[in-house]
């Protein structure tokens, strides 16, 4: 691929919305990587159902609260963040940027909130967390025995502070842009946990299939079950996180199986094509925990008031997955700070014109829908369901 767009610091600071940063990075990357970055699966219901779910949520803002001092310090998982999000695991960022997850998370370190490394990070999780910063490690259950048990195990003694088990891929989705590209990884782009960094499946092209989605079908299991969680649980230390839950029932057995934390997610739209968007299943997973794991939210988030909507909805915080990689394609670790930068300029806006001083008082904001299927006016309080199916959904 060619280099990264020109321009560093002076190109970053042009950059307004995620949106700006989004076309800028379509501009400077490869259509087939553009694909793979942006694609979801089947026709992309799921995709495009992510956001226009966040559009159709409306906040009731407060008066007369002394925001003079306003900040979006939090806690994700008992650590102090700079504020509530963290960077979601994303596979081969080496695909459009040379120093990939390094520079990532060297922005993600300099902003003050965590780094996840993908268990197809182009770059080892050793060289991750020897910068410094609070590093979360993504883990996919693989089809040879042990060897998820001894990722977990790596990611521990390397310094990493939690683990997240992927939950919801048993196999990749079917993701069309990339079947119809036929898309391989160029020769320098290795999954630096598998194959022993070295070429595998996804380096041959394959007629009529996406390299990525042979190789994966051969690595992850589609066993995964919840006794896997249990020996996970009970091999780690570390705050285990699931990620992938959209179901309320799902997210009650994870706390009985003493998991930490569940991840609201779809994938980005990545997975099952037609599953709820994630901020829909929010609002009765938070209801259903009761405060006995942390909820976090993931797919869609494009704005700091994307987070305060999550934050008044139930979650501790979100991820975000594809921003910082459009960051990374258009300036390197400075088109990363710019992002995460604006999502923390954005929040503060946002809290503050909402009447919140803190992120905790976001929690007690209530929110009401817009548009086709709006409510009566009574509005929601933070943690009561969201009727799914109220309103357009995506095509």
């Amino acid at each position: 691929m060619s280099d990264p767009a020109p321009g560093g610091d002076a190109a970053a600071a042009e950059l307004l919305t995620l949106e700006d940063v989004e076309r800028a990075a379509a501009a400077a990357l490869p259509a087939g990587v553009r694909d793979f970055v942006a694609g979801g699966s089947g026709r992309e219901r799921t995709l495009t159902a992510n956001r226009a779910a966040f559009d159709r949520i409306f906040l009731r803002p407060r008066v007369l609260r002394d925001v003079s001092r306003c900040s979006t310090a939090a806690g994700l998982l008992d650590r102090p963040v700079a504020m509530p999000v963290a960077v979601a695991p994303v596979a081969y960022q080496g695909l459009v940027h040379p120093e990939g997850e390094l520079a990532a998370a060297r922005a993600a370190k300099a902003a003050g909130v965590p780094f996840t490394v993908s268990t197809l990070s182009t770059v080892p999780v050793e060289e991750i967390t020897a910068l410094g910063g609070d590093v979360w490690f993504q883990l996919y259950w693989l089809r040879e025995p042990g060897r998820a048990l001894e990722l977990a195990r790596r990611a521990e003694d390397a310094g990493c502070t939690a683990l997240m088990l992927t939950v919801d891929v048993p196999w990749m989705g079917r993701r069309l842009r990339d079947v119809r590209n036929e898309f391989t990884l160029p020769e320098h782009v290795r999954a630096a946990h598998l194959d022993g960094g070295g070429a595998s499946a996804a380096h041959h092209r394959t007629a009529g299939a996406s390299a990525v989605a042979v190789h994966t079908g051969r690595e992850f299991s589609s066993a995964l079950s919840w006794s896997h969680v249990a020996e996970l649980r009970a091999s780690t230390r570390l705050p285990l996180l699931l990620k992938g839950v959209l179901a309320p029932e799902d997210a009650v057995r994870a706390v009985e199986f003493g998991v930490d934390a569940v991840v609201v997610s779809n994938h980005g739209g990545r997975q099952l094509d037609s599953a709820l968007p994630s901020v829909e299943a929010l609002p009765a997973i938070a209801e259903a925990v009761g405060g006995d794991c942390r909820v976090l939210l993931d797919s869609g988030v494009r704005s700091g008031t994307d987070v305060l909507k999550a934050l008044a909805l139930g979650a501790s915080g979100v991820l975000v997955g594809r921003p910082p990689v459009w960051g990374l394609a258009v300036a390197g670790e400075e088109g990363v700070r710019r992002v995460l930068g604006l999502l923390a300029e954005e929040l503060a806006d946002a809290l503050g014109l909402a009447g919140c001083a803190t992120v905790a008082d976001a929690r007690r904001l209530r929110t009401a829908r817009g548009g086709a299927g709006a409510d009566d006016g009574a509005g929601q309080r933070a943690g009561t369901p969201l009727t799914a199916g109220d309103g357009a959904t995506g095509p």
